[in-house]
């Protein structure tokens, strides 16, 4: 009688315990995240998935804005355990994770990656500075005397004789993209501190007057999917488009990089800070989910090693920079610990 009572009290114990597990348990880790690094990150998990007994990660291509978002709406089996990031997080995203209970994040940098001006390898090559960018670009610039007005360029040509006669349309990415962050701050930013007439501006002025890209056809919000910008720029001879370099580097037979201030977007290059539109690459990792998904740690084990991102590792024939030897050296030894708390 006793063992019946305690048999079907266990019995009890076990449904009422499966009622509680969540609905959306999963065995994979979920990425999402930056365009620009989930080419990378997808070649890590396909070979983390090959290498160990754990499910390959599932990743989405979701824009660095995008992706922390997601990764900072909370803790749990719902909500990204990594965030690529093509930018450093910003301080309004880290209060996003703490106002939804998320207080360990750990900032890995895999490396370094250019961004480059690109057109079809069937037309010449441009060589174009970045104050000549932003005059092309910007939703405002300064007329013959010193006001500003609407862009009025519609050839390159316009800006500077020695650009192309050509009409300007580039192909760029949406406002929640990193590499548009990183493309504001190191061409935008920078071209526009050469124009005398927007100096003088006060600085709330001058900020929204440096970094607003135009809205009338010449800049064209081509999305997170760099495949489609470049099958455009085959298909539009006189098109650019903006994207990493390691993206430019899987394509290079059908499109080519501008010059900018006369330094090429090469390896060699962004690796040694002679191209000057060059930024680091992260990954972010939510630490409450180190026990939560199984691979977690061994995931971040597998990015971190040497032949995954040292100088001979396989991320480098897919286009990523390394870092030098003692910075990833540093990186490495955080992230394996998960000591490197940004909250």
């Amino acid at each position: 009688m006793l063992r019946n009572v305690l048999t079907g009290f266990g019995v009890a114990l076990v449904a009422a315990a499966a009622l509680v597990q969540p609905a959306d348990a999963r065995d994979q880790i979920r990425i999402v995240g930056s365009s620009t690094v989930y080419p990378f990150s997808t070649v890590v998990a396909e070979a983390f998935g090959r290498a160990t007994d754990f499910a390959t990660p599932v990743i989405e291509s979701t824009g660095t804005g995008g992706g922390f978002a997601l990764f900072c709406a909370g803790i749990g089996e719902s909500f990204p355990d990594f965030s690529n990031a093509s930018r450093a997080i910003k301080s309004s995203e880290r209060e996003l994770c703490a106002s939804n209970g998320i207080t360990d994040i750990v900032e890995i940098k895999i490396g370094y990656d250019g961004i480059v001006l690109a057109n079809s390898r069937r037309s010449a090559q441009m060589d174009i500075t970045r104050a000549q960018l932003w005059q092309a670009l910007a939703r405002e610039v300064p007329d013959a005397n010193g006001n500003l007005v609407a862009n009025p360029h519609t050839m390159w040509s316009e800006i500077d004789p020695s650009l192309p006669a050509v009409k300007i349309e580039v192909l760029g990415p949406p406002p929640t993209s990193g590499t548009r962050d990183a493309f504001v701050e190191l061409v935008m930013d920078v071209g526009c501190e050469e124009v005398a007439a927007v100096e003088a501006l006060d600085s709330d002025r001058r900020k929204q007057v440096c970094r607003t890209l135009r809205e009338d056809g010449a800049f064209i919000e081509a999305g997170e999917n760099d495949v489609l910008i470049v099958r455009k720029l085959e298909a539009n001879p006189d098109a650019f488009g903006i994207f990493g370099f390691s993206f430019l580097d899987q394509n290079s037979d059908v499109v080519q990089g501008s010059r900018v201030e006369g330094a090429g977007a090469t390896f060699d290059n962004v690796a040694n800070g002679a191209y000057p539109v060059s930024r680091p690459l992260f990954f972010y990792a939510k630490t409450a989910h180190a026990d939560l998904v199984p691979g977690f740690r061994e995931f971040i084990r597998e990015f971190t090693d040497e032949r995954t991102w040292g100088e001979d590792g396989y991320l480098i024939d897919r286009g990523l920079i390394p870092m030098p030897d003692d910075e990833r050296s540093r990186y490495r030894d955080d992230a394996r610990s998960l000591s490197n708390n940004l909250m």
